[in-house]
């Protein structure tokens, strides 16, 4: 099953984010502090309330693109965070967009993908890397038994579907991560092959 835009509207309109902690997490800041082009172009999908746009934006970061098609999250951003410039928001589905990239950011919206359809997930975002692109972000380390988001994953299972169109630079569980998710998230750099 794919979730769509009126499933996740429902969501943030009942208030059901348990994912959204409020501020850009630990690991994705310290990635980012290190970055010193600030010119590269940045897709961050199923961006939710972006936090790690605001952050990057802030920080210099002018090429930073949210992909997202739920209005509620998208208005929270602007609420929050003028500044933000309304043309890097992008209200679409992440496949179907057309774009080219150098770095994605991933942060929970792989999580709300079924097994069935995370195949198109690694093609989808190999197809919008440029040469050279990287994913970077944070995937769960641990199974939730779920029929609904968010799932969740093991090292192996990630390493057989992503291997075919990346090379895995880093697969580990985050050392910096905040406090619930302790031990219960990978950090990843996955070069575009």
């Amino acid at each position: 099953m794919y979730y769509d835009k009126k499933y996740w509207d429902k969501e943030y309109e009942k208030n059901r984010t348990g994912w959204d902690i409020g501020y850009i997490t630990t690991p994705l800041k310290e990635y980012v502090d290190q970055l010193t082009d600030k010119s590269i172009k940045i897709l961050i999908p199923g961006a939710g309330n972006a936090y790690e746009a605001e952050y990057l934006y802030e920080n210099g970061f002018i090429n930073v693109f949210i992909l997202e098609f739920s209005e509620e999250p998208i208005q929270n951003l602007l609420k929050r965070y003028p500044k933000f410039p309304k043309s890097n928001i992008l209200k679409e589905d992440f496949f179907i967009h057309n774009g080219q990239y150098d770095l994605i950011i991933e942060h929970t919206f792989f999580s709300s993908i079924t097994r069935v359809t995370r195949k198109k997930y690694v093609e989808k975002t190999y197809e919008l890397l440029r040469e050279k692109g990287k994913l970077v972000g944070l995937l769960f380390a641990i199974e939730f038994g779920n029929s609904f988001p968010p799932y969740g994953g093991c090292e192996t299972d990630y390493r057989k579907l992503f291997q075919s169109k990346f090379h895995i630079k880093i697969l580990e569980i985050a050392h910096n991560s905040i406090k619930p998710r302790a031990n219960n998230e990978y950090f990843i750099v996955f070069g575009k092959k």
